[in-house]
């Protein structure tokens, strides 16, 4: 298995917050190795690197690879208290198919150990006092899952940021449920083709604005991200739009990116830096993680950092 050994961000940036990123961790099966992943594990990893105390929820299985997952945690010093172990259940993996352009596809395994992750008295007692919660659509899959993130979601202080990253991956992408959570969610973010999606609309560029303003209205959700790939991403608040522009890189995958992007983006939020200066820092590390291998990459004093 690949080991990043990543070193500290030299420039923390939310640096005394606290956040909790609940669903999915898990191995992804890579072409060139096997790496942790998850998209909330993903935020979890990158939210530690740019300072903030951050705690996975999610749940593994008592197995080599959920014992080698929590390993990894221990010795990048993210804390492992509120991932359980799941005696029933094997520890989740997703097979991950590379394109030539660094594009990936998944085949995401079902009835494993984040499939039911509970709710232990320590994580509700530390969502009563966290600056964010971070949950997606995948782990909501399964009712038990859903069940705990409402417990969640109730247990936060009303000035917690509730951020929903939306992924939609068939057959797991039921839109009632997306509904569901986005009714709790003060910051929603999805890519150009879910937007497009929920929007009823055809993806096309330039029209992420329209259809970010669109999902807004339909869920009211004060804070809409859209990211567009190689073509930059954008951000709707107080209806204003802010839009950065991409900047090219040598990819060498995807995978991972998006979750680098919303880390940056929640540590901007904490931070209450602008708009266009939140969305130009997530562009940049968004990029750097495309330009690395996996989603977890070591930082270094080349890792943008602003």
């Amino acid at each position: 298995m690949s080991d990043p050994s990543p070193t500290t961000n030299p420039a923390p940036a939310g640096a005394g917050r606290r956040a909790l990123c609940f669903g999915e961790i898990l191995w992804d099966f890579l072409p060139d190795g096997l790496f942790p992943g998850g998209a909330p594990f993903n935020v979890a990893y990158h939210l530690h690197r740019l300072g903030l105390t951050t705690y996975p929820v999610s749940s593994v299985g008592d197995d080599v690879l959920g014992r080698e997952l929590l390993r990894r945690l221990r010795d990048w010093k993210i804390p492992v208290d509120l991932i359980a172990t799941d005696p029933a259940r094997p520890t989740g993996y997703v097979r991950a198919a590379i394109t030539a352009t660094g594009d990936a596809h998944y085949d995401i395994v079902r009835d494993v150990a984040w499939d039911a992750i509970p709710a232990p008295t320590a994580a509700l007692a530390l969502a009563a006092s966290t600056d964010v919660l971070v949950f997606g659509s995948l782990a909501a899959r399964s009712p038990e899952n859903r069940a705990t993130l409402h417990r969640l979601l109730a247990a936060l202080p009303a000035t917690a940021w509730r951020v929903f990253d939306i992924n939609l991956r068939a057959p797991f992408d039921d839109l009632a449920v997306v509904a569901e959570l986005a009714a709790h969610a003060t910051v929603l973010k999805l890519n150009a083709a879910e937007a497009a999606r929920l929007a009823g609309a055809t993806e096309s560029p330039g029209s992420e604005e329209t259809h970010a303003r669109n999902v807004q209205q339909r869920f009211a959700v004060p804070l809409v991200v859209v990211t567009a790939a190689d073509r930059g991403a954008g951000l709707l608040r107080d209806d204003h739009w802010h839009w950065e522009t991409a900047r090219p890189v040598a990819v060498a995958d995807t995978v991972g990116a998006g979750d680098a992007f919303l880390a940056r983006l929640i540590a901007g939020l904490l931070a209450r830096a602008s708009e266009p200066r939140i969305l130009a820092a997530a562009c940049r590390l968004g990029e750097w993680v495309a330009a690395q291998r996996g989603a977890t990459p070591a930082y270094t004093s080349a890792t943008p950092s602003a």
